[in-house]
């Protein structure tokens, strides 16, 4: 069962099922928001993040590696790569 945070007429917020971390999707089904919209997003996952990994304690990567095509962010935490890697993906 993944994780919801938050939901809006923006955007939503969820652990990704693939990375489990927070992630942002734009209900726009576009890959480039305009600054205020992208300022927006961003906000929210950092708001999400803060809670979960703290303040410092994640970076926000918004690499669109499976879905270029619909703009998404991950927060993921500082050690995310290196576990990431050990599980084998």
């Amino acid at each position: 069962m993944t994780t919801w945070y938050y939901d809006d007429e923006l955007c939503w917020i969820a652990d990704c099922e693939i990375c489990e971390v927070p992630m942002v999707v734009w209900r726009v089904h576009q890959s480039v928001p305009p600054d205020d919209v992208l300022e927006s997003l961003t906000a929210r996952l950092r708001a999400v993040a803060d809670e979960r990994f703290g303040t410092d304690g994640y970076r926000i990567d918004d690499h669109m590696r499976n879905i270029p095509d619909h703009y998404h962010a991950h927060a993921r935490d500082l050690d995310f790569w290196p576990r990431f890697m050990r599980r084998g993906r």
